[in-house]
């Protein structure tokens, strides 16, 4: 069990601290809620204690995990020429199943596609998605800017697009 103060990620919503553990009465029965404040969007999100195991919530990475990450994010091969629903179902299976580096993937391989084909209206709503949830558990971790993530990100794909041209 997580308790106030810990760093955790909600897949599909990204990393929040949690805030505060409360009560509510749900259908008659009263349950149990982590209160997870989500830094990027100003969110808070309520967590019913009792389906954390099946929802994925688990810690954040580590600041050397993080950084880890971004060296290796130069590295994640973009695949930006498969079928376009192919592409979504699976990039939208990445994205729930909360592993940071299936996020990273999914958020290299949609910025690279936007950058030289263009994305449609779900993608893009998918790729801000993905980059939410991918800054949001780096920024916590490394105590960085989200601008300055995002800068570093984008400037990673910039390079490799400019490569294959």
């Amino acid at each position: 069990m997580f308790k106030i103060g810990d760093k955790v990620v909600y897949p599909m919503h990204g990393a929040g601290i949690i805030e505060s553990i409360e009560e509510r009465e749900v259908f008659g029965e009263i349950q149990k809620y982590y209160v997870m404040k989500m830094p990027l969007g100003d969110m808070k999100v309520l967590v019913p204690m009792a389906n954390v195991k099946e929802i994925g919530i688990r810690d954040i990475m580590d600041k050397e995990q993080a950084k880890a990450l971004i060296e290796s994010f130069k590295d994640i091969e973009s695949d930006v020429e498969s079928n376009w629903n192919k592409r979504y179902r699976e990039n939208l299976a990445k994205i729930k199943n909360g592993n940071v580096y299936e996020v990273a993937c999914v958020v290299k391989t949609l910025m690279c596609r936007d950058k030289i084909k263009g994305l449609s209206t779900g993608e893009r709503k998918m790729l801000s998605n993905a980059k939410q949830i991918l800054i949001s558990e780096i920024v916590l971790a490394t105590g960085a800017r989200q601008e300055e993530i995002e800068d570093l990100l984008s400037g990673i794909v910039e390079k490799e697009v400019l490569s294959k041209k």
